[in-house]
């Protein structure tokens, strides 16, 4: 580019993994033994970088490219921009490779794609006064058409329909270059981000003339208010005065943006789009071109269009770039997820808050996106894929609850690296990894306290997965293994007298029997701290004595006599999905249970359980075990799994929560080949911290036990309160 230079590379990353898998028994005595092995392993996952460097490093840059990412086999280095041209004997000569140049508006868009496809919270509307200065906007799964406004030295429109169909629809010679040349001959500034300064503590009233100027107040007639600009640069033909460097800067920014944001608006009009994002380097996170062009867009389109805007932005020639170089891997076949541990986040456009940060450098200096084993896709039973929002609470908005957040995820920290370096007694650096990942994680958080839009919207969820992250940057894959494995062979053992006192019991008192152990099992949460201290000072803790922590009917949110009226009444379901919680007792004596009377019923079943380890939680390869066990013990599960009336799968996931506009590829497959009709979500990650306004298009129930105090409280119950919501789509 013209001032910055960004750098896309591809990497493979070794990381550990927990893997765990059955013994051979054969002929041995396994009353004593662990229910299964527990081995870490290596393993290789790819990874994409993105890092920005000034162009006055250049040099760095390159030596940086020489000395980490040049073999002996790279022979070409893809390469877009001005910079392209610029730059290219110096890079050829530096690095002895060939530049190959790509088009600099196809690796624009191809990058653009991407990050809308892949980053949940790319897109931000910007509302300068609000307490949130950052909207974040929900992915649409559709992402097309859209109308791409790249406003450089001019501007170009450019409108987009597919992945490789687009179209140059128009433009203006009047762009960023000219607001950086007039600016430079008015105010004798020669650098950019210092006209931008001056434009952010000017009063362009005291430049151009206003609708109020020309006719002494508003002009009625034409609806058009006091305090519009009627004139840019108006005042200053009749004032017989000096016009201070700031107020010019501001006025001119004021002519251009309108005129950017008449022209966007007129085009998006014609071509029917309703999508507008704004990119090059005008924007590149400035918040006063942002409010100039968001004010612009607002009044021209009479409110009807926003202007929105991306958080990489500034990466997106770049990953284009790197994407036309690697079609023959096929980037876009998988999907990608960004790794909050290496990536530094948005930075503030507050002046107070980092002023060194702002420095030339721009907004965003690192980006890490780690390719996902399996492709994710929607739910299909999502009743509007394009409004639904995974999280309950915006910690973005909500300073109180963020506040109060923050302060739990520092609280529960040592605890954490404390459980990391106890899960690897073996190695002789777990201590000194532990400690690294728990300052890397604080510092997460304290950037978080400054600028909580740092990575898209703030939620609960955003915290648990970025600590997930960090902690398997520092290689604890999977902290809780052995906790787990103790607690499903525990758990196992009282499986066939759980299942005999419920068959003892007539229709009715089971069906709420089923429930109660549901919920009792999902007091089994070492995510929870009210929890992790009764079973770390308690091991004698067991299911009885967490139905009797559960809180009595009515609970805090309850449809349960629908919920049995609906068994009573209604055909038994087609198909259940249900997303699994914890391990051990939550899985084993809880959902099993639910699950055999389900199947008992003549409803098949689909048993969701995460694909990577987080927390305590239930991973897909456990399940597998577990399944197997229950099946030698209980002729229905065995059955059902033989038939394939019970099938489990995974969700693609590694997080405590639940993200339904992201889930494995298999999965939705299934659901749909089945014809699910109802999904059941359990857990407070998975139903209270998101999910718990999700709507869909069947039946659900969303069931969870409040263990933290303040949440109960803010949903007016108290600790251990119950949440049993059975919805049934409005017809």
């Amino acid at each position: 580019g013209g001032s910055l230079t960004k750098l896309a590379y591809y990497s493979t990353v070794q990381h550990k993994v927990a893997r765990v898998r059955s013994f051979d028994h054969s002929g041995k005595d396994i009353e004593n033994e662990p229910l299964y092995e527990i081995s870490v392993q290596e393993e290789i996952t790819a990874r994409l970088h993105f890092i920005k460097f000034e162009n006055t490093y250049i040099e760095t840059c390159l030596d940086f490219i020489k000395d980490h990412l040049v073999n002996t086999e790279t022979k070409v280095i893809k390469a877009t921009g001005g910079g392209a041209y610029k730059f290219k004997d110096l890079i050829e000569k530096k690095l002895g490779l060939k530049v190959d140049k790509e088009d600099v508006m196809t690796c624009l868009i191809k990058g653009c794609n991407f990050v809308l496809r892949n980053i949940p919270h790319e897109v931000f509307a910007y509302q300068k006064d609000s307490d949130a200065e950052f909207r974040f906007q929900t992915n649409h799964p559709n992402i097309f058409p859209y109308l791409l406004v790249n406003i450089g030295s001019g501007v170009s429109i450019v409108k987009v329909e597919t992945e490789d169909k687009f179209e140059w629809i128009g433009g203006s010679s009047i762009g960023g270059g000219t607001f950086w040349g007039l600016g430079a001959l008015l105010t004798k500034t020669k650098k950019f981000d210092e006209l931008l300064q001056l434009a952010s503590k000017g009063q362009h009233t005291n430049v151009d003339m206003l609708v109020k100027d020309v006719y002494g107040g508003a002009y009625q007639t034409l609806g058009l208010s006091g305090n519009l600009i009627a004139s840019s640069f108006g005042k200053s033909t009749t004032a017989d005065k000096e016009f201070s460097k700031e107020d010019m800067a501001k006025s001119l920014l004021h002519m251009i943006s309108n005129d950017i944001g008449q022209l966007a608006c007129l085009y998006a009009k014609l071509h029917n789009l309703d999508k507008i994002y704004f990119g090059g380097f005008f924007i590149r996170g400035h918040p006063v071109t942002m409010r100039t062009i968001t004010y612009s867009i607002n009044f021209f389109s009479k409110g009807e269009v926003q202007a929105l805007f991306l958080r990489h932005e500034g990466y997106l020639g770049a990953i284009g770039a790197f994407l036309k170089g690697a079609e023959q891997d096929n980037p876009n076949q998988y999907s990608w997820g960004e790794n909050y541990a290496g990536s530094s986040g948005l930075m503030s456009t507050s002046p107070d808050v980092y002023p060194m940060q702002r420095s030339r450098s721009g907004t965003f200096d690192m980006l890490e996106m780690d390719r996902l084993e399996r492709p994710l896709v929607n739910l299909p039973l999502l009743k509007d894929p394009s409004t639904y929002i995974p999280d309950t609470v915006d910690l973005t908005d909500d300073a109180m609850a963020r506040k109060y957040w923050l302060t739990c995820f520092e609280e529960a920290l040592d605890g954490v690296a404390k459980r990391a370096a106890a899960s690897q007694p073996d190695s002789v650096d777990a201590l000194e990894r532990a400690e690294k990942f728990r300052q890397k994680y604080w510092n997460k958080l304290q950037t978080l306290r400054q600028q909580p839009f740092a990575y898209g919207t703030l939620t609960v969820r955003s915290l648990l997965d970025t600590r997930e992250h960090c902690l398997n940057e520092f290689n604890f894959p999977d902290p809780y293994s052995k906790v787990k494995q103790k607690e499903n062979g525990i758990a196992l053992k009282c499986f066939q007298s759980v299942i005999e006192s419920l068959d003892s019991l007539g229709w009715e008192e089971r069906q709420f029997a089923l429930v109660k152990g549901l919920l009792a099992g999902n007091v089994f949460d070492w995510g929870a701290k009210a929890v992790s201290d009764v079973l770390e000072s308690e091991p004698q803790f067991g299911f009885e004595e967490a139905k009797s922590k559960l809180q009595e009917r009515p609970w805090l949110e309850d449809s349960y006599s629908q919920w049995l009226e609906r068994l009573k009444e209604g055909p038994p379901h087609k198909c259940a999905l249900i997303f699994a919680d914890n391990s051990g007792i939550d899985i084993i004596l809880g959902v099993f249970p639910f699950v055999r009377e389900l199947l008992s019923r003549g409803t098949e079943v689909i048993l969701a359980c995460n694909s990577g380890p987080a927390l305590n939680d239930v991973t897909y390869s456990e399940s597998l075990i577990v399944a197997e066990r229950i099946a030698a013990m209980d002729p229905i599960i065995q059955s059902a799994l033989r038939d394939e009336k019970l099938l489990l799968v995974q969700t693609g996931s590694s997080s405590p929560c639940l993200d339904l506009s992201r889930l494995d590829k298999g999965l939705a497959v299934l659901v749909r080949e089945r014809k699910t009709d109802l999904v059941i979500i359990e857990g407070m990650g998975r139903a209270i911290h998101t999910n718990y306004y999700a709507a869909l298009k069947c039946e659900s129930l969303k069931l969870a036990v409040i263990k933290n105090s303040w949440l109960a409280d803010r949903l007016g119950g108290k600790i251990f309160s119950v949440i049993f919501k059975y919805e049934v789509p409005c017809k």
